[in-house]
Order: C-alpha cells, then sequence, then structure tokens
C-alpha cells in the first residue's frame, strides 16, 4: 500500500536513520527494481503508446548508429516526451554510442531506461502533511474532464486510511454535477462535505470549509476547485480570489495546490500548468488517465518544463491505481526490463 499521509518531522529531528544524499537517492532509483509494485505499474501501464514505439524500435537488434537515434527521437516526440526532454535524452545517447560505450542495443536500451528514470527522480516528491498546520488545506485545481472530482475522492479515502481526519469542499460550483458527484463520495467515505447550491460563490464555500475544519479539528481540508478551461480568465481570476479569502483565516492556505492533469492531452498540459502556476500557484500534480493505451511521455515533459513535485499518477479505476509517483515503477511500467519481454 501507498502511504498517502506523511506527518513533517519536528525540526532536528533524528529517527536514527540518515537521509542518502540526493545522488545516492537518484542512482538508487535508477537502479533498484520497482518490486513489489512493479508488476502491478506494468500490469496497468501495459500497452502504452511510449512502450509500444521504443520495444518495436529496438526488436530485431538494431544497429547502434544516427539512424537508429534519429528513429528513437521522433518515437519519443510522438508519445508526447517533449522536445527539451527528448533533446536531452537523445543527446546523452548519441555521445555515449559515439564513444563505443554500448555493446549491443540492449546496453543502449538499458542507458534509455536509465536516463528517463534520472530525469523523473527529482520531481517524485510526496505529499507531506504538515501536523504543524491544522487544519493542512489542499487546494484541487484543474480543466473540466481531467478526473478531479474522482481524484478527491480517491485521495480522501487514502488520507483517512493513513489516519488522518478529513473534509471536503465543494467549490466547484459551476456544474452542479461536480457538487453531487463530492457529495456521494463523502457519504461513500463518511467525510463530511461543505456545500451551497449551485452558482454559490465558489471562493465564500471554501472559507465557510475552511471556518468548519478549525471548529471541529479537522486534520486536512481538501477543496474542489470549478473545472476551467485555463484560457478562461474570469474562472482563473477565482481562484486567486479563492487564496486571497483563505488567508483571512490562515496567511499560509492553501498549504498544496494540487493540479490535476489527464495524461491524455499530450502538450496542451504545458500550456494548463503554465497557466495554473500563474493564477493559483500550483505546487504539485496529479497526472491521471495513464493506463492503458495512453502515451505517458507528458511526465517527462512535465518534470523537464516545470519541476514541480508529480504528488500522484491515476493508472486505473481503482482506488488503489492512485498512487504516489515512483520513478523506477513507472518507467518500468511503460517499457519492459529488456528488449523483447
Amino acid at each position: 500500500m501507498f502511504s498517502f499521509f506523511k506527518r513533517k518531522r519536528p525540526a532536528g529531528a533524528d529517527d536514527g536513520a540518515p537521509a542518502p544524499a540526493p545522488a545516492a537517492a537518484a542512482a538508487d532509483a535508477i537502479a533498484r527494481p520497482a518490486a513489489p509494485a512493479a508488476a502491478s505499474w506494468r500490469e496497468r501501464l501495459h500497452g502504452n503508446a511510449l512502450g509500444r514505439a521504443v520495444s518495436a524500435l529496438f526488436s530485431g537488434n538494431p544497429r547502434l548508429d544516427d539512424a537508429l537515434l534519429d528513429e528513437l527521437e521522433t518515437a519519443l516526440l510522438s508519445a508526447d516526451v517533449g522536445v527539451s526532454a527528448t533533446a536531452a535524452v537523445v543527446a546523452d545517447l548519441r555521445r555515449r554510442v559515439q564513444a563505443r560505450e554500448f555493446a549491443d542495443a540492449d546496453a543502449l536500451f538499458a542507458a534509455l531506461r536509465a536516463d528517463l528514470t534520472r530525469m523523473l527522480v527529482p520531481v517524485a516528491r510526496p505529499l507531506e502533511i504538515d501536523e504543524a498546520r491544522r487544519p493542512f488545506v489542499l487546494m484541487v485545481v484543474g480543466v473540466n474532464g481531467v478526473g478531479k472530482t474522482t481524484t478527491i475522492g480517491k485521495l480522501a479515502q487514502h488520507l483517512q486510511r493513513e489516519g488522518a481526519k478529513v473534509m471536503l469542499a465543494a467549490g466547484d460550483t459551476f456544474r452542479a454535477a461536480a457538487v453531487e458527484q463530492l457529495k456521494t463520495w463523502g457519504e461513500r467515505n463518511s467525510v463530511p462535505v461543505v456545500a451551497q447550491g449551485s452558482g454559490a460563490d465558489s471562493a465564500a464555500v471554501i472559507f465557510d470549509a475552511l471556518q468548519a475544519a478549525k471548529a471541529r479539528g479537522v486534520d486536512v481540508l481538501v477543496a474542489d476547485t470549478a473545472g476551467r478551461l485555463h484560457t478562461q480568465a474570469g474562472l482563473m481570476d477565482e481562484l486567486s480570489k479563492i487564496r486571497r479569502v483563505l488567508g483571512k483565516i490562515d496567511p499560509e492556505a492553501p498549504h498544496e495546490v494540487l493540479q490535476v492533469i489527464d495524461g491524455t492531452t499530450g502538450q496542451n498540459a504545458i500550456s494548463q500548468v503554465r497557466q495554473f502556476l500563474k493564477a493559483a500557484g500550483v505546487t504539485g500534480l496529479a497526472v491521471t488517465k495513464l493506463d492503458g493505451s495512453a502515451r505517458g511521455g507528458v511526465v517527462f515533459a512535465l518534470a523537464r518544463e516545470f519541476g514541480l513535485p508529480i504528488r500522484y499518477v491515476g493508472v486505473g479505476e481503482s482506488l488503489d491505481d492512485l498512487r504516489v509517483f515512483d520513478p523506477a515503477a513507472f518507467v518500468d511500467g511503460l517499457l519492459p526490463a529488456r528488449i523483447g519481454e
């Protein structure tokens, strides 16, 4: 089971085990097998476009030459890995091919996997709920259709499993169905939901929810917001208003702004994050809908472009398919361990 609720240690606390140095942590994430979660991740991500394209390219023991690297570049771009991330990976592999570092295609393939994993290690930072910030306010943002409300429901269940007292705020008053959907999740999990009618002021709903959360000793308040197009200036301004209103109760709130991204949207995700960063001060990402035939490469593009923590990824419909992001397990799921597997 993946931990979704982590209490931050007080400053100066010592649990007896020193934290690994960043370089050592990165090397460990690249080298270690992703077991026991690997089989599950691979099952969920099997058939993704990135894995199919790269596996086909390396089948038949190809020659290690510029033509192979040019085809690899095309495959990565087609899978939404993005220009910057693709250029970095291909440049590294090209340099090493020219230096004759690889004995065969298997060695080049292993280096590709390692480069992709290394790119993700810096953004694999799980969400930490600081006990000193109660209630911890987690505001969830994103465009329509990305799976935002479902992600909130799953996250609420996992937070409860970790011992947190949770409350939800139905701040997506722009769409009546979103309020009802959140209430359904609340009833299913016995989590209180603060809501008003359709068309109510979103900032007022979330303000009331924070007051209620403080009064009831809630650990985590998860606030939904209106699913919106990032090009709608008025609705984006509403996000800024929510931040200002929450600040009247807690100057540090929200403590986390989690943007939900649909992994199938490709490079449009970059534009979405850029706009939400400006309007809402995004502090973490959850990338959903990565199971099945999704291209999956957008995760690398986001990591390279923004360096924002990728808190969670959605790799299926079930509760446990909302995962704390694990670079090694993710790359294992996208690409086979060896050519031909």
